[in-house]
């Protein structure tokens, strides 16, 4: 399983570890990775995500999922959270 945010599109970084001496080897920065369910509002719903730490507090800020996913950019959403935005666009058109 990838280490990437399914809705923000966070991933692994890289970078060096600096040692006191300075020398510097390789290392990676890896997310705070969560599965969380989220409840939709309109679909009435929940859906699981793999998500990191700071999207959540994200989600919550904005307002919930369906606020979240109404302004997120599917450039950026995994295969899996495109499907839940597009159920909710539709749904909320519906309404």
């Amino acid at each position: 399983m990838s280490r990437r945010c399914e809705l923000t599109g966070v991933g692994v970084l890289y970078g060096n570890k600096v040692s006191h001496s300075q020398r510097k080897t390789r290392r990676r920065f890896e997310p705070n990775m969560k599965v969380v369910r989220f409840k939709s509002d309109i679909t009435g719903q929940e859906y699981r995500f793999m998500v990191n730490a700071r999207c959540i507090r994200s989600v919550e800020k904005i307002g919930g999922l369906d606020a979240y996913m109404m302004k997120a950019s599917q450039a950026i959403l995994s295969d899996n959270a495109k499907f839940v935005q597009r159920t909710i666009k539709n749904k909320k058109a519906a309404i």
